[in-house]
């Protein structure tokens, strides 16, 4: 099992704009430095506390800082962007990459972003759908292109000028494109039949219960067999909030207090999603009430916490309940103590992994 990074970010309102993108640019350049295969960036445009807006800009402000590790936008919000914009950036950023670029994409899930830029009301899982089939058309066509859609049109007919490269996008470096990614959040995602009917690869988000982490796999595979693909769980990325110090109680404590990180972070999304009903993520039954759940036992139930056993043998038990899968997307949150979260990631890459791999032969 590879060791991989999964941030939103969430960090408090109340903290300086310029100190938590310094904060999380050093989350990516430690990972590096500690081995972590690959890490993704979300993106958010009107959130205080979801602060990176452009998961592509931050991702070329790390290219020169790191050497090995792989980047990915986790993910790109679709029918926020128009397709051709997303085509000629993400292809920037790929040549920039030289090849350590993924690209993530879904029809975003913060309502205030879809709010803001006209689609709340919108069929954005269509205009998701529309906007990834044009990127993938202009990359396998030629100028001066004839994308007709509900939502977008592209065409550079009337300013083609092909001697001097006008009206022409870039393809990307990787060919014949990056590696797509596409991000299940819910429990039986369509997402994820979709992504393996069209050859993209899976990643599950880090706040579902277990049970419906596990619903995941079978709907990718139901939609490889629609394709006649052969799925490869090696290509499945789960992503876990874990926590590990030397000490016990300091383990238990940072990842369960009320007004610590992690507790900060489930109560924001548990508030965000609670108030669109869509909780059902953080639900054992999804007949259960809605204000039947708390902020501590979620916590409580999706945190995997402790010592270095403890949280080997809590990775262990966690690939038991929701199946195999190739990458575990260690979960960043806001470093309220920098040398706890520098700490935790160490033992992660260092101590925790090696113990996993072992175990798992």
């Amino acid at each position: 099992m590879d060791l991989g990074l999964f941030t939103m970010p969430i960090h408090p309102p109340s903290r300086t704009y310029a100190e938590t993108l310094k904060e999380d640019r050093e989350l990516f350049v430690l990972a590096d430095k500690l081995g972590f295969t690959e890490g993704f960036v979300g993106e958010h445009i009107t959130d205080a506390a979801e602060t990176i807006t452009s998961g592509l800009i931050f991702i070329a402000w790390l290219l020169r800082e790191t050497e090995r590790i792989r980047l990915g936008t986790g993910t790109i919000n679709l029918p926020n962007h128009h397709p051709a914009m997303v085509a000629a950036e993400v292809a920037m950023v790929d040549h920039m990459a030289e090849g350590r670029f993924i690209m993530g994409i879904s029809p975003g899930g913060l309502m205030s972003d879809a709010e803001a830029m006209g689609n709340l009301g919108r069929n954005r899982g269509a205009m998701f759908l529309e906007a990834i089939e044009q990127v993938l058309a202009i990359w396998a066509g030629e100028a001066p292109y004839d994308l007709k859609g509900e939502f977008w049109e592209i065409s550079t007919a009337k300013t083609l000028m092909r001697d001097l490269g006008q009206g022409i996008i870039k393809q990307p470096y990787q060919s014949p494109h990056p590696p797509i990614v596409v991000t299940a959040a819910s429990p039986f995602s369509s997402s994820a039949s979709q992504a393996a009917e069209r050859g993209w690869e899976l990643i599950s988000a880090n706040f579902l219960q277990p049970k419906w982490v596990a619903s995941h796999w079978p709907k990718f595979v139901e939609g490889a067999a629609k394709a006649g693909r052969a799925p490869d769980p090696k290509t499945w990325r789960v992503a876990k909030s874990i926590f590990v110090a030397d000490d016990r109680s300091v383990a238990e404590r940072y990842a369960t207090e009320a007004g610590g990180p992690y507790h900060f972070y489930y109560r924001s999304l548990f508030t965000k999603l609670k108030s669109g009903g869509r909780a059902v993520q953080f639900k054992l039954d999804p007949d259960q009430p809605d204000d039947s759940l708390s902020v501590e036992t979620i916590v409580d139930q999706l945190v995997i916490r402790g010592d270095v056993d403890q949280v080997v043998d809590g990775i262990l038990a966690f690939r038991e309940e929701v199946g195999d899968f190739g990458t575990l997307l260690y979960a960043g949150h806001d470093w309220q103590d920098p040398d706890l979260a520098r700490r935790s990631m160490r033992l992660m890459a260092e101590e925790v992994m090696p113990r996993v791999n072992a175990a798992l032969g």
